[in-house]
C-alpha cells in the first residue's frame, strides 16, 4: 500500500490525516482530558503530534497541487 500511497495524492492525504488526528486525539486526552503521563512521554506524545502534523501537511500541499514550500 506504500506505493499506491505515494502515487496518488488523495490516498496519502487521508492516511496522513487520519494519523495526525490519531495523534491528537492522544496528545487532547493529556492536555484537555488530564490523562497523567511520565515527562518523558510527554515529550514523545508532542514529537509524535508535531511529525504527523507535518506529514499531514506535505500531503495536503501536494493534494492540492502546491508543492513544498
Amino acid at each position: 500500500m506504500a506505493d499506491e500511497a505515494s502515487a496518488d495524492p488523495r490516498i496519502s492525504y487521508r492516511a496522513a490525516f487520519q494519523e495526525w488526528q490519531a495523534q491528537l486525539t492522544r496528545l487532547h486526552a493529556v492536555l484537555l482530558d488530564g490523562e497523567r503521563r511520565p515527562p518523558d512521554q510527554l515529550k514523545g506524545l508532542l514529537n509524535r503530534e508535531a511529525r504527523a502534523k507535518e506529514r499531514y501537511e506535505r500531503a495536503r500541499r501536494r493534494l492540492l497541487g502546491l508543492g513544498e514550500s
